[in-house]
């Protein structure tokens, strides 16, 4: 598997599918790809905030490519013309033998705009290709990560490390010993000033769990 970050909690993950998660694009000062650039077979969004659901909308319509979301979100994408999976937590999705688990997360998930709309609850993923991935989505460290670590266990995992609106850098220590990944990717930091982090730091405390750890730029890969 190919995993590219393109900024924030965006990433491509390429197996035997196309699958971006979380597509914000426009409007992310970090962001390497724009919204027209992208092809994909599948997208999963984590829950309805701007930051997350992105360019969903727009990627799903031009390439024909259904939304994965919790099932209220879900409700809503229809509405705008897209595909969409709706879903709930403990479900999975085979889709043409790729694996699409959506796990819990701890965070608020309604979409805020001129009214705010229920968005249902905010999510994580494990995807099952090549390689088991896990992409916490927008969440504090809770300990049935244990569980997804025990149940699914993601050889990569994706976590954000911020803080302010997610877990930090020190609660991030705390999942990954819950989890016990292989390769650990740190995201959802340095895009606003409230989340600036120093990866490299965090790096040097993670690996002291045993773990790898990989700081890409955005537009970098992984080949697993």
């Amino acid at each position: 598997m190919k995993i590219t970050w393109l900024g924030h909690a965006c990433f491509l993950l390429e197996g035997r599918k196309r699958i971006i998660v979380d597509p914000f694009l426009s409007g992310n000062p970090m962001a390497k790809a724009k919204p027209g650039e992208i092809d994909v077979d599948l997208i999963l969004v984590t829950h309805g905030h701007g930051d997350h659901l992105g360019d969903a909308v727009e990627i799903s319509q031009r390439c024909d490519a259904p939304i994965v979301a919790v099932y209220e979100l879900a409700v809503y994408l229809s509405k705008k013309g897209c595909k969409v999976v709706g879903m709930n937590v403990g479900g999975t999705l085979d889709y043409d033998g790729v694996k699409i688990s959506m796990v819990n997360a701890v965070h608020s998930a309604d979409l805020v705009g001129d009214e705010i709309l229920s968005g249902g609850k905010a999510v994580g993923y494990v995807v099952e290709d090549d390689v088991s991935v896990y992409h916490a989505g927008d969440t504090d460290v809770f300990m049935d990560m244990a569980l997804i670590g025990e149940i699914y266990k993601p050889k990569v995992a994706l976590l954000p490390i911020g803080g302010f609106y997610t877990m930090s850098p020190k609660t991030a220590l705390k999942a990954i010993e819950l989890l016990k990944p292989e390769i650990v990717i740190p995201m959802h930091y340095n895009t606003f000033p409230p989340i600036k982090q120093n990866p490299e730091e965090f790096k040097v405390e993670a690996e002291k769990l045993g773990v790898k750890v990989v700081v890409l730029n955005p537009g970098e890969s992984l080949e697993i």
